[in-house]
């Protein structure tokens, strides 16, 4: 059967953060979504009542209520949903998954049914479901596909003032890894951080409290500025007495993971000192200060 292409009701597969946030944004802009699907009808019918549809289904009752579905479901669980889709029925219409570093080849059992695949990554950071309808509106999302699909995931990026950005499928895993630096890596800098505060003797919420505009600064400068203007610190300065008296503290008790953390960060920011114009002297001795002992940490 052929592929339609016309607008028809929206299913939402899964029933996770980003499945309630999304579902419930495209509601409240006047998309027809119609039904919620997830393994746990339970979970269905949670996240139905927060997007504000009456139908909570399972995978195979949702094929007969949407040709449109939206896959919100963890990574390794798309293409399980796909081929539970594909074989339940879905042979038209157009279908979009949220996962990251994969592309539509994870929908492979929908395509060879004649469904329209692509994806639809938004990249944004969900927690909640209301975090997320909050963050979602106006950032980048990742497509990658052609047809009906790819054009119904850039009228969502469109819808929620968003940036279309269109990645090639075989570059989708470099793509979501700068995702994952940009965020979570950040989450594990500051909980480093603070971890290294707490062993100044500050507690963590006094710690989080001090360093959050100092964060919120940081990043500010990065994007407005540009990496090379925004940074400073030591290692910007060719400071090589302060780095080596940060590494010798780090190694009275400290855990590992936080002494490989500092200097792996450190050996890129020193990347970008350089780009800047920190002499390569000065440069040299850093990255030896940094690299004495990484094996061990790492």
């Amino acid at each position: 059967m052929g592929v339609n292409t016309e607008p028809g009701p929206i299913g939402i597969a899964g029933a996770g953060r980003m499945a309630q946030a999304l579902g419930r944004l495209l509601r409240e802009r006047g998309e027809p979504v119609v039904a919620v699907a997830s393994r746990n009808l339970e979970h269905a019918r949670a996240a139905a009542a927060f997007i504000g549809v009456a139908e909570a289904v399972d995978y195979a009752s949702l094929t007969r209520r949407a040709n449109r579905v939206l896959i919100a479901v963890a990574d390794d669980a798309v293409p399980l949903v796909a081929a539970a889709l594909a074989e339940a029925g879905m042979k038209e219409g157009a279908a979009l998954h949220t996962c990251g570093a994969r592309g539509p080849e994870a929908l492979a059992g929908l395509a060879a049914n004649g469904v329209s695949c692509a994806t639809l990554h938004p990249l944004q950071t969900v927690a909640t479901p209301e975090q997320g309808m909050a963050a979602l509106p106006g950032c980048a999302f990742g497509i990658t596909g052609e047809g009906p699909a790819a054009a119904w995931a850039e009228s969502i990026a469109a819808l929620l003032g968003g940036r279309a950005l269109r990645i090639a499928a075989d570059r989708r895993p470099l793509y979501h890894a700068a995702a994952v630096m940009a965020s979570n890596y950040v989450v594990a800098l500051i909980d480093a951080a603070a971890m290294l505060m707490g062993a100044a003797g500050i507690g963590e919420n006094e710690a989080l409290a001090a360093l959050a505009p100092l964060v919120r600064a940081s990043a500010a400068n990065a994007i407005g500025l540009g990496p090379v203007r925004a940074l400073t610190g030591p290692l910007e300065r060719g400071d090589a007495a302060t780095v080596a008296a940060h590494c010798s503290a780090l190694a009275a008790g400290i855990p590992p993971s936080v002494r490989g953390l500092y200097r792996a960060a450190g050996l890129h920011a020193l990347e970008i000192a350089r780009r800047r114009g920190l002499s390569e002297a000065d440069a040299r001795k850093l990255e030896e200060i940094l690299r004495k002992g990484s094996d061990e940490d790492v």
